[in-house]
């Protein structure tokens, strides 16, 4: 039951061939069988998910009208508060902090009768591109328990890659949902900034941080977005638009007659060989399915990066400064006669993780006066010049391809004393989020040299997520018929490990 769909388990409810605490039931087992050599989950609520799944078979024999997703476990990133469970954002200086309030993710969840199975291992505040920034450990890929994950949701992409659970949360501020996707060989999709709230997401860099699905297939992904997606007064950035119609898309994958561009700047000089063919033999097939190829260049996306890194880093400067050992979280130093200012100091010194430190310092000095202008503020160009790349490009195709990520996964420490290699694994994902438009990965095959998957990404323009989806289906149902079954068959098993 476990490597159903969950839009397949959603049928099987419906017909009452199973029942949510028979479905939530397995997954839990899953995760007691093999979630100590994956490590995907840092809280497991087992008496509150088997509860959710308990009153939902009650609604259900009672004939009530339920959502589409009505019983189905889902993983839930630690970055998300969730009302009276541990929610930790990856860090120690949230450890045991328990949120009195639900995010609106979280509302909507449970509007939706989907069942939440716990909280997911993260880099710590989202600040990372392995889950080897986490304060509780690595996470590890499914696929070779010696590589990382992804980042920064790492967690909930190898929950899914290892069956633990069939719809997981992500969020994406450079990459977060669609880099570990591509690694993992699952589905992920970053909205459109504003089109799911933001609020009770703790904050990373506000103005790129985005809530998105995470699942295993692109209609999975596009039931879950329509679930959480939506406007929420709470949230200022929040868009007051309708929902794109995505799960129409996703079940229609209906390509022909469109244009799809190749951003130029994406592939080329240090992107690994395997991660290459598998993206051509993508186009091609969407090729053979009715859509046109064309090439766009993005000429601005060379300073995404840089830019990147002193706009978030500023933003995280500013996010973080809540964190004062006075409200809630970790208090060290506090004895009699210590001054708030060395409670505060001692608090952050333990709290906080190296990596965080140092972007906290990086955009505290990109803030600074005499500064601001010549980092923050040229950043801030540069990022307007990338929208206007997006919006020059679309005016030419429909949505733009590219890898999702330059290499497949790597082992484990292989770039954790390099920040710079370790910043470089996000130089597709990132102009994305600068641009606050749409964005996928989907699994394109596996790389011929290490056998990992590759990860293809799709972007559209703001507020059209369904284009995304309509090429995503397409690619996916071209790849199965290609392969014979989903590319996670081929995954190797993790029970006993």
């Amino acid at each position: 039951m476990i490597h159903l769909s969950a839009a397949q388990m959603a049928a099987k409810l419906a017909t009452g061939e199973t029942t949510s605490v028979a479905l939530t039931q397995a997954h839990l087992d899953r995760i007691n069988s093999v979630d100590s050599g994956v490590h995907a989950f840092l809280y497991v609520d087992t008496d509150g998910a088997l509860a959710q799944a308990a009153a939902v078979d009650a609604k259900r024999e009672q004939g009530q009208d339920l959502s589409p997703l009505a019983g189905i476990p889902l993983a839930l990133k630690d970055v998300m508060t969730q009302k009276g469970i541990p929610t930790t954002a990856g860090s120690k200086i949230l450890e045991g902090w328990r949120p009195p309030y639900d995010s609106t993710v979280v509302s909507k969840l449970k509007a939706n009768d989907i069942v939440i199975l716990g909280k997911t291992n993260m880099d710590e505040f989202a600040m990372g591109s392995s889950t080897e920034n986490s304060a509780y450990g690595p996470t590890h890929n499914p696929w070779d328990l010696t590589r990382i994950p992804g980042g920064s949701g790492g967690g909930s992409s190898a929950a899914l890659a290892a069956f633990e659970a069939p719809l997981a949360i992500g969020t994406d501020t450079g990459g977060s949902i669609r880099q570990p996707a591509a690694v993992t060989g699952t589905v992920g999709v970053k909205p459109t900034y504003g089109g799911v709230s933001r609020f009770g997401l703790i904050a990373f860099s506000s103005s790129l941080d985005q809530a998105g699905p995470c699942a295993r297939t692109v209609l999975d992904a596009a039931l879950l977005h329509e679930a959480i997606a939506g406007h929420d007064p709470k949230d200022s950035t929040s868009i007051n638009a309708p929902v794109p119609q995505v799960v129409a898309a996703a079940k229609s994958g209906d390509v022909k007659g469109m244009k799809i561009g190749v951003v130029k700047e994406l592939n080329g000089d240090g992107y690994q060989s395997g991660v290459r063919t598998r993206f051509e033999e993508s186009l091609e097939l969407l090729a053979a399915a009715g859509a046109e190829i064309v090439e766009v260049s993005a000429p601005n996306f060379e300073y995404a990066l840089a830019a990147y890194y002193l706009i978030a880093p500023s933003e995280c400067s500013s996010n973080l400064a809540r964190f004062d050992a006075m409200r809630y979280g970790l208090r060290v130093g506090d004895v009699d006669g210590a001054s708030a200012e060395s409670v505060m100091n001692l608090t952050r010194e333990v709290g906080f993780g190296r990596e965080v430190k140092r972007r906290i310092i990086l955009g505290t000095y990109a803030l600074s006066s005499g500064y601001y202008d010549a980092y923050y503020g040229s950043a801030q160009k540069v990022r307007t010049l990338i929208t206007q790349d997006f919006n020059n490009a679309f005016e030419k195709c429909d949505v733009m391809v590219s890898p999702t990520c330059p290499t497949t996964a790597f082992k484990i420490g292989e770039k954790s004393n390099d920040p710079i290699a370790m910043y470089l694994n996000d130089i597709a994902t990132i102009p994305v989020n600068m641009a606050g438009i749409g964005g996928m990965s989907l699994p394109a095959g596996l790389a011929p040299e290490d056998g990992l998957p590759v990860g293809f990404q799709i972007m559209s323009p703001a507020m059209q997520d369904q284009r995304m989806y309509l090429v995503g289906a397409a690619l996916e149902a071209a790849l199965l018929s290609k392969w014979g079954a989903p590319l996670l068959s081929k995954a190797p098993e993790l029970a006993g490990k």
